[in-house]
Formats: structure tokens, C-alpha cells, sequence
């Protein structure tokens, strides 16, 4: 087991799934990448700090129902680690058939190159730009020359404050129906701690910025559940 897992915080880390029919994921790259992997650390060697199944079909399916036809669909995830998550990301948007591209943002080096080397691998290079480097630096540039944001996974800084940065730096460039996922949401922190995590920055997120929030808790995994935002719907 990673060496990042608490023992005694084991029990909330159960809800990424092992014992599941590979052929429900949506690329032959990420099958192969899963072929044989049963427990954490296994995972952890193959794919990284991605969260796994089933919250790669969940993903998967967000993005292929919000695809808009007839436009540019961008999409933007902050924390690309080895490139698992954006690769159903993008191939969510090759299927859906619609026009866009995928702009992920990650700090290392050694996580870019080994993520280049997955969507290369998947078949999905020409849908994915990877962004190296701190995305305080990087995404407002690029949110100026891409938009609108139909959808975005923001999965890089866990800190309260550095997930509610990303969060605010992006949603002036996000369309109005955009959806906005999370991941680990789980309220990990305690309750006198100045940090609370993720769970506290969607906290301030509802306070500030109103919208519709959905948390899923049984999902993921270090810490588990995706909760997905999204301003007004389009009616």
C-alpha cells in the first residue's frame, strides 16, 4: 500500500473497485493499463493517483452526455498525474463525436512524461494538450484564448484554498450550464483544523457563488468521493 495511506484511515479508502468487467472501460489503453490490478498499490504502480473505477465511467458518461454539437467543447483538468483520468476524458469527447479538445495542467515532469507516454498509448494525442507547470502561472493565460469551459475536473491542489483558486479562476471563463467535478470530497480534516480539505472549499463554493451541488461519497479513493457543481442548468 502507498506509503501516503494512513493505516487507521483505511476504511475510507474502500470505494474504488477491483473485481469489475475491464471491458466497461472506454479505451483498450486504460483496459490494459487495469489488466490484473486487485488492490491499491498494485493500482497505485499502473495508473498512479487516478481514481479508478467506477468513477472513471461516471466521468466518462458526464462528459459524453454534456458535449454540446455544433460547438467547441473545451475541457480542462487540473491535476493530470499519469494521464488515466484524461484519457476518458478524452475519449469521452472523441465519441460524442462533437468538435473540442482537452487542456490538462500538471507540475511534474516526471507525471507529464509518463502521461504523454498513456495518451499516447491510448490513441488520443490529438485531443489532449498536457500543461507543465503551477497553474496559478498557467491557466489564466490559457483560459484567455480558450472558451468557453464546458466542462472541468479539478483534481490538483487539495488544500481548501487551492481548490477554491482554480475553481474561481476558472468559472468566469466556464460557460453558464458548465459542469464542475471534484474529487475527494470526503470531510477528512478535523473540525478545528484551518485546512478543511476540499469538503470545506465546496462549502465556500455554495456560500459564494450559489449553484447546484451534488456529492457522491462512494467513489474514488485518498480521500473518496467526486461532487459535481454547476451554476444554473440550461433550460
Amino acid at each position: 500500500m502507498p506509503s501516503f495511506i494512513a493505516p487507521n484511515k483505511k476504511h475510507i479508502f474502500e470505494f474504488r473497485k477491483f473485481d469489475y468487467d475491464r471491458s466497461l472501460l472506454p479505451n483498450p489503453h486504460l483496459r490494459e493499463l487495469e489488466s490484473g490490478v486487485s488492490d491499491l498499490e498494485e493500482a497505485y504502480l499502473k495508473s498512479g493517483l487516478s481514481i479508478g473505477y467506477p468513477g472513471w465511467g461516471m466521468i466518462y458518461y458526464l462528459v459524453l452526455c454534456h458535449m454540446k454539437p455544433g460547438a467547441r467543447n473545451v475541457i480542462i483538468e487540473t491535476g493530470t498525474n499519469y494521464g488515466c483520468t484524461t484519457i476518458v476524458l478524452a475519449q469521452a469527447l472523441r465519441d460524442s463525436g462533437c468538435d473540442g479538445h482537452v487542456y490538462t495542467f500538471e507540475m511534474g515532469e516526471g507525471e507529464c512524461e509518463r502521461a504523454r507516454q498513456n495518451i499516447g498509448s491510448a490513441g488520443l494525442a490529438d485531443r489532449v494538450t498536457i500543461v507543465q507547470g503551477d497553474t496559478r502561472e498557467t491557466l489564466p493565460a490559457l483560459l484567455d484564448e480558450n472558451g468557453p469551459v464546458r466542462f472541468c475536473f479539478i483534481d490538483a491542489n487539495h488544500s481548501m484554498q487551492g481548490c477554491l483558486r482554480e475553481f474561481e479562476v476558472i468559472l468566469p471563463h466556464a460557460a453558464p450550464d458548465a459542469l464542475m467535478l471534484f474529487d475527494n470530497t470526503f470531510p477528512i480534516a478535523e473540525p478545528e483544523s484551518k485546512d478543511q480539505r476540499v469538503n470545506g472549499a465546496l462549502k465556500a463554493i455554495v456560500q459564494r457563488h450559489g449553484g447546484n451541488l451534488i456529492n457522491l461519497e462512494f467513489v474514488s479513493w485518498a480521500a473518496p468521493g467526486l461532487a459535481i457543481w454547476q451554476r444554473q442548468p440550461a433550460l
